[in-house]
């Protein structure tokens, strides 16, 4: 989006630019029609007959430039837009990007001369006290953590009708960005961009935070290749047994990296959930392919639950044993078999970037095989019976007793013989 007009104050700017003028500016800048059609709907408005007063937007459906969930959605965008140019202290100079969740704008903070971002709120979950609770709540938690992995948060509020939330405006790509682009990561990069997004976990847990929704989307890389982890949406404080308790049940979390308890929903989720997300990221990362695929959200969450992990070496044969093994460990389904913390983790992917041997993970794997041996001893113990002694079978006494006879009748014959 081109830089907007500059102005003494920001409501003078929202004034100055019509909402159909912000809707066609989006329509072409999106792809959806050309600069031409948007101008010809214009004129159509202005002077045509029947069409004149038409809205531009009903215009560009009349026509067939773009379909009517395609405008609902620009609509919703310029709604976002013009609250964001009416937050006292910011003025807007383009879009970013658009989600479900929210519309993310990038802006220039007055005050301190620097560009930020601006996440609002979408028009349609502004009356909803529990979107509006967790927009608010992703705020304060980003807020309360200060690391150079972890997109800053500058400030959260109301202008007007919106909801905003500034943080620190990171140029660069996000992980699935490059995904997408180049596939798979050299083993080498993967591990320091996850090595950075521990880091940045390992802070968030110490200061008792969950993110909750690590994945290859919400890890921005900067232009000078520094990881960042962002999205705070759904992090939450593992102390927060309300919070906890209101979302039993729920699956919270991106079907391709969530981990198995919280797609149960249980109620004393903690950081090996974020150990789990970030093992699934990595494999991704290293394979180029997500853990676990299916037709539906619902069947990739079941394959999270019930379906063995296809280890991450057997897709790449150029993985370490190392890397392999680590990831196993973070995407163990048993929680108790994953990490005891995120400082372990780190320890053994520092080791591993050194060319060492990963000894948390390795220790991991060695009692879940002793474990495994033990249960098929054991199954092994319970469905095969050992074999009775020989003098406990039926079948001896038979053979002993027909032997028996067969004598006691040779003697008798001997014995008529000898008489006669």
């Amino acid at each position: 989006m081109a830089e907007q007009p500059s102005s003494q104050n920001s409501s003078s700017l929202a004034g100055s630019t019509s909402f159909d003028t912000l809707l066609g500016r989006l329509v072409v800048e999106q792809g959806l029609a050309t600069n031409e059609e948007v101008e010809g709907c214009q004129l159509k408005r202005k002077h045509g007959e029947p069409q004149a007063g038409q809205s531009l937007a009903d215009l560009l459906v009349t026509h067939g430039f773009v379909t009517e969930s395609q405008i609902d959605r620009v609509r919703q965008e310029v709604e976002a837009s013009r609250g964001t140019q009416q937050i006292p202290g910011y003025k807007l100079l383009g879009r970013i990007g658009a989600g479900a969740m929210a519309t993310v704008f990038k802006a220039r903070q007055l005050s301190l001369d620097r560009t930020v971002a601006i996440k609002v709120l979408p028009q349609k979950f502004m009356s909803d006290p529990q979107f509006v609770e967790r927009f608010y709540a992703e705020g304060r938690a980003a807020a309360k953590l200060n690391h150079p992995n972890i997109v800053q948060a500058i400030d959260v509020g109301q202008a007007g009708d919106h909801h905003y939330f500034v943080m620190e405006f990171v140029e660069g790509h996000t992980v699935y960005d490059a995904l997408s682009k180049q596939g798979p990561y050299e083993e080498t990069e993967a591990l320091q961009i996850i090595i950075a997004v521990a880091d940045a976990l390992q802070h968030a847990h110490t200061h008792g935070f969950m993110h909750r929704d690590v994945k290859p989307k919400n890890i921005m890389i900067t232009k000078a290749g520094v990881a960042k982890l962002a999205d705070m949406g759904l992090a939450r404080e593992i102390s927060d047994k309300q919070a906890a308790q209101a979302e039993a049940g729920k699956a919270y979390g991106t079907p391709y990296y969530i981990a198995p308890e919280q797609i149960r929903g249980d109620v004393d989720i903690d950081f090996r959930a974020d150990i789990y997300g970030l093992g699934a990221t990595f494999y991704h990362m290293v394979t180029g392919k997500v853990p676990f695929d299916g037709p539906n959200p619902s069947a990739v969450m079941h394959k999270h639950l019930k379906e063995p992990l296809v280890p991450p070496d057997h897709l790449n044969d150029q993985l370490s044993t190392g890397v392999s093994e680590i990831i196993e460990v973070m995407m163990a389904k048993d929680r108790d078999e994953r990490y005891d913390n995120t400082a372990g983790l780190l320890a053994d992917l520092r080791s591993v970037a050194e060319g060492s041997a990963p000894l948390q993970a390795r220790k991991k794997f060695d009692l879940s095989h002793l474990a495994s041996i033990e249960s098929k001893a054991e199954t092994q113990l319970v469905e095969t019976p050992s074999t009775p002694p020989m003098t406990e079978s039926p079948l001896f006494w038979a053979f002993v007793i027909s032997v028996a006879i067969n004598l006691l009748l040779v003697v008798i014959a001997m014995i008529v013989f000898m008489g006669d």
